[in-house]
């Protein structure tokens, strides 16, 4: 049961995204990623707001917290994820590893995606770079 109500919420944080993109790009062109950042900082608020409230709240339901949070957040944007694991580390006083989970997460992403658009190139390219 915990698979499909996740599975319903990243649909609704996925078209949620999408609708984000769309409009940002109409409102703002598209030579910056405003929409990302948007999508980003947004699902980081909502983050905090869901985490402080089932903070406060405990009595909340469980499946509540996976619907929104790994659903429809997760469909809506990781780095809101990525964002509170950081700040539960530094809450937690280990500073020194939410710094070291933030420049990783970082440096291993832009080099995964950079890594991944090699391959693709190689791959789709015949070799060429």
């Amino acid at each position: 049961m915990n698979y499909l109500i996740v599975f319903l919420g990243a649909g609704i944080g996925g078209a949620g995204r999408h609708g984000v993109n769309v409009l940002s790009a109409r409102l703002f062109g598209t030579g910056f990623p405003a929409g990302t950042l948007v999508i980003n900082v947004l699902g980081c608020l909502v983050m905090g707001l869901i985490a402080g409230a089932f903070a406060f709240r405990g009595h909340l339901p469980q499946e509540l917290r996976l619907f929104l949070t790994t659903g429809i957040l997760g469909g809506f944007t990781t780095f809101s994820a990525f964002s509170l694991d950081a700040a539960l580390l530094w809450e937690r006083g280990e500073v020194g590893l939410a710094a070291l989970y933030v420049g990783a997460s970082v440096i291993f992403s832009l080099l995964a995606v950079a890594a991944g658009l090699i391959l693709s190139r190689y791959m789709l390219a015949g070799g060429a770079m």
